[in-house]
């Protein structure tokens, strides 16, 4: 495993890493405690020190299971939490220091921490990067012990913009991978010149980009690939990167003849190695439903660089038929 330092937090940590959404079990088909444990202690063996979870993950569950094995290993381990999104109707008008304050000390309860290494917003509405009493919390909560440092998770390039002109975002998870390119334009450059470090969230388009599923692919009824997939719940482009279903299949059909030309990985490694061939990013957290998914990701760190010319062919096909699909969106 290689390590990249995380912007101005100082924390260095493994650039593979574990986001912690379905660890107990596939999406929407419930969680497993001894399922979670198991992979969590997995990816610590193989090198990971940094775990993202959230207080609506299972209810807080997940961020349970994370913070029982964190407190049973001797190693490092940096813990990102993320809250907010619990709020309902999720609304600008909902976020107060007073409830977010409240949602951060239940994720200290849940995972049984004397403090969180890093909290972020959960993709807040655009409106709250707007609301400087709701960022000064965070100092507080920093001041405190309760939380090591603070980020942002957001949907929209334009939002990450306006985040990192607070001093104290450390961090800001967004979604990034061959099919949404556009955080790599302007956001990524910003990001460095701020210390900013860089999150990954969805690296692999929801799975879209393992090479795995066909239309016969059938996804539970609580799975977000199959009630979200026009943003019924939440942003749609958090659902196969905002791409088509079908059209995503076709397009990773194109994606497999230019990745066959590196035989020595898997099409889901090599659009993770393709993700750490950027150099602002500070780590990319796929999740695991089951071990051989962690330790596929985790092997994506020793990969060689991917080749020029088929670094090149990927960019012409999100050039050409990827980029008018999703780039003005987010």
């Amino acid at each position: 495993m290689n390590y990249r330092r995380l912007g101005k937090t100082d924390y260095h940590i493994s650039e593979v890493s574990l986001g912690t959404w379905q660890v107990g079990g596939k999406w929407g088909s419930g969680f497993d405690d001894a399922h979670a444990e198991s992979i969590i202690h997995e990816a610590i063996d193989n090198g990971v020190n940094f775990i993202d979870t959230a207080d609506v993950y299972e209810g807080g569950k997940s961020e349970a299971a994370v913070g029982r094995v964190v407190r049973s290993r001797r190693e490092q381990v940096y813990v990102a939490s993320k809250c907010g999104r619990k709020i309902a109707p999720h609304v600008s008008e909902g976020y107060t220091p007073e409830v977010l304050g409240e949602f951060v000390e239940t994720s200290l309860k849940n995972s049984g921490l004397e403090q969180i290494d890093l909290m972020q917003l959960h993709c807040p509405p655009t409106e709250v990067y707007y609301r400087p009493e709701i960022f000064e919390l965070f100092d507080r909560l920093q001041t405190e012990g309760k939380i090591g440092r603070f980020g942002v998770s957001v949907e929209k390039v334009e939002e990450g913009l306006k985040a990192i002109e607070y001093p104290n975002v450390a961090t800001v998870q967004i979604i990034f991978n061959i099919f949404r390119q556009r955080p790599a334009e302007l956001f990524f450059e910003q990001a460095q010149r701020k210390d900013v470090g860089l999150i990954i969230r969805v690296p692999l388009a929801s799975g879209l980009l393992t090479g795995k599923f066909s239309r016969d692919s059938k996804f539970n009824e609580g799975d977000h690939r199959n009630f979200n997939r026009s943003g019924e719940a939440f942003d749609k482009g958090e659902t196969f990167a905002g791409i088509e279903y079908e059209r995503g299949l076709e397009l990773v059909e194109e994606l497999k003849e230019i990745c066959a030309e590196c035989p020595e990985s898997t099409l889901a490694q090599t659009a993770l190695r393709w993700i750490l061939m950027h150099s602002q990013v500070s780590t990319i957290i796929p999740g695991a439903s089951k071990p051989e998914q962690l330790l596929s990701n985790v092997q994506a760190s020793e990969l060689p660089p991917i080749p020029t010319d088929v670094f090149n062919q990927i960019e012409q096909l999100y050039m050409h038929k990827v980029k008018p699909l999703v780039h003005h969106r987010w």
